[in-house]
């Protein structure tokens, strides 16, 4: 991890694509700015890992879905048509 020092109105430069700026000093909370090209996105770590984690459930989910119709399939192919 990288650790940077930054004054009030200071900015680190990303990639050449993405500024933050230190915008606001209260107590023990800053206050970010954040220039990136449109189409980006930039998400809190707290809602990025509740996203990520619902698509590996999703992922999951469907897997287990999948295995019930392959089951079903191997099934009704097996048995005796009548």
């Amino acid at each position: 991890m990288l650790y940077l020092t930054r004054k009030l109105g200071e900015a680190v430069i990303i990639n050449d694509v993405i500024e933050v700026t230190l915008i606001e000093i209260q107590g023990k909370s800053v206050k970010l700015g954040f220039k990136f090209p449109a189409g980006e996105k930039v998400l809190r770590r707290e809602l990025h890992e509740k996203i990520k984690a619902e698509t590996v459930a999703a992922a999951h989910d469907a897997l287990d879905v999948q295995r019930t119709l392959l089951d079903i399939s191997a099934a009704l192919s097996s048995s005796p048509d009548t």
